[in-house]
């Protein structure tokens, strides 16, 4: 990994500038890690499969018979493609690892040991390496063995349990919220492993399981099961939060608002509103009060926004008192917002392999060192076979000639 203070132009490097990443990842969860890291400088290999390679390049939505989906999900990483059942693939890539500094994986259980692939293979190979494996149920444990995806990792951990009315059935968040949860989680520990490294000389494994990070989004319900002196089994509660009131989605003038206020913040409720005598009705005037008479609260509140005629005039009112709320916003609604703009969580970028601009969510993590993110290019599956061989192995054209005619590496 590189040390210098500034790189071959004089200017000071991007964070992961010099950190070499061999990435065995497909869909969502691994590409999250990779991606992030391509965002920083590190030069990353992405390792696809012939003949098909990562199967997201199927998903759509598709400009110019390229999916956007896959094009948001791996920017920045180069496109090795082989043919895994090949023994002289597996000596190929035991010859990359020794060059890289992490590789990052999320194939089923046991897929990449029985390609000679895992941790105890290439540690072997590469002493220093540091190994990043990401599945559904972790490396260890009773169900290690279990295929799973961000579906069934939603309702393992509990999420889908608290997630929904409390008489109907469970219901699950419709993003990837494990595959992409676990990946930041991912990202995370490379850059403390890679400074572990760094002062001991020791590689690693690290195991990241995506039912994992998504039950250490608990932040009260386990504590709450586990150590209450009367039983108490958390459950979803709807729209309105069961032990904190206001608390809620709150139907308005156009839409939804959604309104959280504390004992701080409670009374600037009943000012916006223009009812002062409600900050010391019994009924109101103390936390627990206030969430067992939480649904003459909502009526009052849907009430008062009913004479609105739109949401803005509603926010701005609540926001002069500094209730905290929010409008509830689609997704269509987020693309043209000045905040997401104004954050460059909406990009429009530039891809080679597409005349138009394409829009995708922005890096979320702002540095004010390397503030500028890098023009980054999405590549065809196997287009750049020969510039990892050369660069990496210095292979000559003739030996990646016979490669391609073996089989061991292909290309779109």
């Amino acid at each position: 990994m590189s040390q210098s203070k500034h790189n071959q132009s004089g200017e000071t490097p991007r964070m992961l500038e010099g950190v070499r990443v061999l990435d065995f990842t497909q869909y969502v969860a691994g590409p999250t890690v990779t991606r992030m890291m391509a965002e920083l400088g590190a030069d990353i290999i992405k390792v696809e499969q012939t003949p098909g390679g990562d199967p997201s390049r199927q998903i759509p939505v598709f400009k110019n018979r390229r999916s956007v989906y896959y094009i948001q999900h791996n920017r920045g990483k180069k496109s090795l493609c082989v043919d895994f059942s090949k023994p002289e693939t597996t000596e190929l890539l035991h010859e990359l690892v020794k060059t890289v500094d992490i590789v990052v994986e999320n194939y089923g259980p046991g897929v990449m040991k029985k390609r000679g692939l895992d941790y105890e293979a290439l540690s072997q190979v590469h002493p220093g390496l540091i190994m990043l494996s990401i599945s559904a149920f972790g490396r260890t444990g009773p169900l290690s063995d279990k295929v799973g995806f961000d579906l069934i990792a939603q309702a393992f951990s509990g999420l889908m349990h608290m997630t929904g009315e409390p008489d109907r059935p469970p219901q699950f968040v419709n993003m990837a919220i494990a595959d992409v949860n676990a990946g930041v989680h991912g990202f995370a520990s490379l850059g403390y492993a890679l400074f572990h490294r760094d002062r001991t000389g020791r590689g690693q494994h690290i195991d990241i399981s995506m039912v994992d990070a998504l039950y250490h989004m608990h932040e009260a319900n386990v504590q709450f099961c586990a150590n209450a002196k009367k039983e108490f089994n958390p459950i979803r509660c709807g729209t309105h939060n069961k032990g904190l009131a206001p608390y809620g989605v709150f139907k308005s003038a156009e839409g939804w608002i959604v309104i959280l206020a504390g004992d701080l913040q409670w009374p600037g409720l009943p000012r916006a509103m223009g009812r002062e005598d409600l900050i010391k009705d019994p009924r109101f005037s103390e936390i627990r009060a206030r969430a067992e008479h939480s649904d003459e609260l909502v009526s009052l509140v849907e009430a008062w926004m009913a004479t609105f005629d739109n949401d803005q005039d509603i926010l701005d009112a609540l926001g002069e008192q500094r209730v905290p709320c929010a409008p509830v916003l689609s997704v269509a609604d987020t693309i043209k917002h000045p905040h997401f703009i104004a954050r460059e969580m909406v990009r429009t970028l530039p891809d080679a392999g597409i005349d138009e601009d394409i829009t995708i969510p922005g890096f979320p993590i702002k540095f004010s060192e390397n503030a500028e993110l890098p023009e980054l290019w999405t590549s065809t599956r196997g287009q750049d076979n020969a510039e990892v061989l050369k660069a990496s192995l210095g292979y000559s054209d003739a030996q990646i000639k016979a490669l391609q005619e073996q089989g061991v590496i292909d290309a779109a």
